[in-house]
């Protein structure tokens, strides 16, 4: 059994991704982060980090229980734990964690920050909404070549497409025109007509959201109760 924290967030989701494809038994937590729920002791203990997802494994290495924090880092244990979507050995393996970095340290970043200034920034700053929103479309086609001859981001299906899709399918989200990167459109497709990823999509579906962003929610997201030392 595992237990496994999340919210409604693109990275949230990945994780329920792989949680659905390997037919893994998982109790689903709810955190509310924009209620201050990361924020709680129990669950800092998890994830110092104050961030989801977060899982406790209680058939962890030697059969003992275990808490891994960071949602590549979670996908990188559950791989290797099962056997499946990451290669044991040999470039392949190499090849699925480099599509993994590229989501964890370029991708995700850089979608988020756009995400914050164009959508929920009070202040709107046409330079930060300009640099992240070419960024976004440079990663964007990143991607559409590396898909050009490809129907999966790393050869076979993986955890970087676990990774990249839920952040990647939100063209609207950064205004990005699909004829311009037919390749990812079509893998995004291929993606979530997979049953466990619509398995794992609804399940997050099911979370209640925020609603708008309200002053309470502010300062956990974004506030001073995000950056208090806790």
């Amino acid at each position: 059994m595992i237990d496994f924290y999340t919210w409604y967030t693109s990275n949230g989701r990945k994780v329920g991704i792989f949680l659905e494809e390997a037919g893994l038994e998982y109790k689903m937590h709810p955190v509310d982060i924009g209620r201050g729920e990361q924020f709680d002791p129990d669950f800092l203990k998890l994830s110092p980090n104050n961030r989801i997802p977060a899982i406790v494994d209680y058939d962890g290495p030697d059969g003992q229980p275990m808490s891994v924090f960071e949602s590549g880092a979670i996908l990188i244990y559950l791989a290797e734990k099962t056997g499946v979507f990451l290669p044991a050995s040999g470039s392949g393996r190499y090849d699925v964690l480099q599509w993994l970095m590229f989501q964890m340290g370029g991708v995700g970043p850089m979608f988020g920050q756009y995400n914050h200034f164009k959508r929920y920034a009070r202040e709107k700053i046409p330079y930060a909404i300009n640099r992240y929103g070419r960024e976004c479309g440079r990663l964007y086609w990143v991607m559409e070549k590396r898909l050009g001859n490809r129907e999966y981001i790393a050869g076979d299906y993986s955890i970087a497409d676990m990774a990249l899709y839920p952040w990647a399918r939100t063209f609207d989200w950064r205004e990005q025109d699909t004829d311009e990167i037919p390749n990812v459109k079509a893998w995004v497709e291929r993606i979530e007509a997979r049953p466990a990823v619509q398995r794992a999509m609804a399940a997050h579906e099911k979370s209640p959201r925020p609603g708008p962003i309200d002053d309470r929610h502010w300062e956990n997201m974004y506030g001073d109760a995000q950056y208090q030392r806790r």
